[in-house]
């Protein structure tokens, strides 16, 4: 098998990012991104997915988080889908629901090259730390969108970090899933014959 990687660099007036990924890796991540509780969450999705992640971003943090988090996500999601290439082999699909504590976050994904976002769940305080806590939903629109996904996803608790927590984990899980490689198949997982 070919090495799964990518290096994406992104920059904007408002950011500039870069990314490495390694799907098949050891769960190693070197992130900065000025976002404490943002930093925690990308390290929690590369050792939770098994994914080596590197993540550089300088952000206009004196504005907000915004294009911070949302950029990222624009990054590390082009970098999956650059490192997945034509898809050959992988499983496609997962599910995954994980629990913390009280919260608890399901996710269905679709590494089909379609992508859509669906995000049912309210975080029930209005940041964690220096993230605004919506900017845990968006950023997977942000991811799903330039992937390439179909993801779904739906969270439910009484406390924010630890919604958004399982929201990361469970992300990482399914992708884990869905991006492995299934010794049976040798082609790309569609009827079409691409995804």
């Amino acid at each position: 098998m070919t090495d799964r990687t990518a290096a994406v660099t992104r920059a904007t007036a408002e950011t500039d990012i870069e990314v490495t990924v390694d799907v098949d890796g050891d769960g190693d991540s070197t992130v900065e991104t000025g976002v404490g509780f943002f930093d925690h969450m990308l390290e929690s999705f590369a050792k939770h997915g098994l994914f080596d992640v590197t993540v550089r971003c300088d952000g206009d943090l004196d504005i907000d988080d915004h294009h911070t988090v949302e950029d990222v996500g624009i990054a590390l999601g082009s970098a999956f889908a650059e490192a997945l290439g034509e898809k050959r082999g992988i499983v496609r699909f997962a599910d995954r629901r994980v629990p913390l504590d009280e919260a608890v976050a399901s996710v269905v994904v679709d590494v089909s090259g379609r992508p859509l976002y669906e995000f049912d769940g309210e975080f029930s305080q209005p940041a964690v730390g220096d993230l605004t806590s919506q900017m845990g939903a968006h950023f997977w629109r942000s991811f799903a969108m330039n992937a390439g996904l179909t993801l779904h996803c739906e969270v439910s608790g009484e406390n924010a970090h630890h919604e958004i927590e399982a929201l990361f984990k469970a992300c990482a899980r399914a992708l884990d899933d869905a991006t492995r490689v299934d010794e049976r198949r040798s082609d790309t997982p569609s009827t079409k014959g691409e995804l």
